[in-house]
Formats: C-alpha cells, sequence, structure tokens
C-alpha cells in the first residue's frame, strides 16, 4: 500500500524534530516541506495539525506552526501517561517474553549499569529506551503499544532526559530494571509487573520533580 503524502510529511517532521535536526521554535514553512515532498500543502497541513495534537508542535495565528519548546507540564504528564500506558503494555508482553529476550534485556542493562563509573546521561537514555522497548514491544495490544510509541515520541521530541537533571536516579533505575526482570522471569502475576513498571516510571518522574522544586506526581 502506497504511503501517502500527508503520512510521509508527518514521518519526515516527526524524525526530524526528535532528532534534534530542527530545533525548539523552528518555524515550519509549509511550502517549503511541500516542495521537498513534491506535494501541495495539503498534505503537509494535515501532519503539522497532527503533530500539534501530540504536543511537538505549536501553531499561532499569525505566527503560523513552529517546533514546540520543552514544556515541563507537559512533560509531567507525558511521564504519567507513560506510566499507565507503559506498565500495562509491559505486564501484557511479559508472558510472551522468552528466555532470548530476558537475556537481552539483562545485557542492556549491565550496558547501562557500566555507563554509570563514567556516567553519559544522553548514553544511559539511549540504552534505557531499548531495555524498555525490549519489554513492552510484544505486547499484543496494538492500540496500547500505539499509545506508548506516541508517549516515547513524545518525550524524544523534547530532547530531555530526566538523567541531565537528577544523574543520581540512573543508580536506582538500573536497581528497579531488574526487580522488574526477576518478577517477568518468576512469571509474577500481571498486576505485580504492571506495578513495578508503573513505579518505575513515577519513581523517575518524581525525582525530576523534586530536582525542580515541584511536588511529587499526584498519582
Amino acid at each position: 500500500m502506497a504511503i501517502s503524502k500527508s503520512e510521509q510529511a508527518y514521518t519526515l517532521l516527526s524524525e526530524r524534530i526528535s532528532s534534534g535536526a530542527l530545533v525548539p521554535g523552528y518555524r515550519l514553512v509549509l511550502g517549503t516541506i511541500a516542495a521537498e515532498l513534491g506535494c501541495s500543502v495539503v498534505p503537509v497541513r494535515e501532519a503539522i495539525r497532527k503533530l500539534e495534537a501530540e504536543g511537538l508542535v505549536l501553531f499561532e495565528r499569525n505566527v503560523g506552526a513552529t517546533v514546540a519548546s520543552i514544556d515541563t507540564e507537559l512533560y509531567l504528564h507525558t511521564m504519567q501517561t507513560l506510566a499507565v500506558i507503559e506498565g500495562a503494555a509491559t505486564a501484557l508482553a511479559a508472558p510472551l517474553l522468552g528466555g532470548a529476550d530476558l537475556a537481552r534485556a539483562r545485557a542492556v542493562n549491565e550496558s547501562l549499569r557500566q555507563t554509570l563509573t563514567d556516567f553519559d546521561p544522553r548514553r544511559f537514555t539511549e540504552l534505557n529506551n531499548q531495555f524498555h522497548a525490549a519489554l513492552y514491544e510484544n505486547c499484543p495490544n496494538p492500540h496500547i503499544l500505539d499509545l506508548v510509541h506516541r508517549g516515547w515520541a513524545r518525550l524524544n521530541a523534547m530532547r530531555t532526559s530526566s538523567f541531565d537533571h537528577v544523574p543520581g536516579r540512573a543508580h536506582h533505575s538500573v536497581a528497579e530494571h531488574d526487580g522488574l526482570l526477576d518478577l517477568i522471569a518468576a512469571g509474577a502475576p500481571a498486576a505485580a509487573i504492571e506495578q513495578a513498571a508503573r513505579r518505575h516510571r513515577t519513581n523517575t518522574l518524581n525525582a525530576y520533580l523534586a530536582a525542580a522544586g515541584q511536588p511529587p506526581s499526584a498519582i
């Protein structure tokens, strides 16, 4: 099936925002993007509306569309949402993880542990993303998985890492990964796995909020 021009525009822009090629405040000129894709501005406008709905783009009258800046409130809401949906995705995926899957996740967590000595928050974040993807990607509910992907895309587009602001959280995070893997390997009930995954995400959020002098998440 051919990919529509709107989908092409959405993919192009979301990837450039996530990679940092398009920085916060960058003005998105519809005509320029349309010319690059060889289409009219209509599908580009549709793509930008979708990105706006996801919080990645801002649209202001007399200004137009620009790449959204990092927003503490948006970060809070995104992490709260991920705590809920990623916890569910991880719990649903757990019974489908085999020995090789768990071994791969443990290997990534060991790489995370090795980065703690000469800490690089960006590298840690990259590996952390790989670790969690290994646990939730087998989620059999495509709707939940889509929401998880959207949440992670929103975090990546913000180009911020909790571990930039609270590097000490990284040590606790690795230990919590071990506990989560042990639960999955032991065939723990879905509710226990979901709670552990959700608590892990919320702990990271609360560490970030504490460093910013804000109260902990309400959930």
